[in-house]
């Protein structure tokens, strides 16, 4: 009986963990991936734990695992984190098939530390996108400061991919979060009445 405990405290670990994330995030397209992961993870684990196979063809496992590469879009650091915690919990509730009070407590521990480092008050939201702006500018203040006014918002990193100065283009990535006046400002000149 007592090996079905560390299953459910995984079940339930991992029910907190999607749903942290979708109450914060809202990209239900990510869920398969965490439940998915952590499953495998627990299933390689707990094979792996009751077996005689030496620990040696686990680390070999784990290191052909580790050498597959995601072939999606870039992840978020946050959503890299809930990627980590997912294995974590797995690798966790599978390598025992006796509960302790230590295995509760790490538990706790890995949901806590995401709880408490994606809260929005700790890490206020910040959006980051790559932005192709129809004039070469080389000068780093009034780059920013053309975002701010282009964005309506208070621009907290410019990195600048590519300036062109023949077609009169700069394709730069900036992070930014709301203003916090909450107003948008009309980026666009209008010419005769009309965008």
């Amino acid at each position: 009986m007592q090996q079905y405990a560390m299953l459910a405290a995984d079940v339930a670990a991992v029910a907190v963990l999607v749903g942290l994330f979708l109450s914060r995030h809202r990209r239900r397209e990510l869920v398969v991936a965490y439940l998915g992961i952590n499953v495998a993870v627990l299933a390689v684990t707990a094979t792996l734990a009751t077996s005689t196979v030496g620990a040696g063809l686990g680390l070999g496992l784990f290191g052909v695992l580790s050498i597959i590469r995601l072939r999606s879009h870039e992840l978020a650091h946050h959503e890299i984190a809930y990627y980590f915690a997912a294995l974590a919990i797995g690798l966790i509730c599978g390598l025992t098939t006796t509960p302790t009070v230590l295995h509760g407590v790490l538990l706790a521990g890995v949901l806590g530390a995401l709880w408490l480092g994606d809260h929005p008050r700790v890490a206020p939201p910040v959006q980051q996108q790559d932005l192709l702006l129809d004039r070469a500018m080389t000068e780093g203040a009034a780059l920013t400061a053309h975002l701010e006014q282009l964005l309506g918002a208070e621009v907290l990193a410019v990195t600048v991919r590519r300036t062109d100065l023949v077609n009169d283009t700069t394709l730069v990535e900036v992070r930014h979060r709301p203003s916090s006046t909450g107003t948008v400002p009309d980026p666009l000149p209008r010419v005769g009445g009309r965008r």
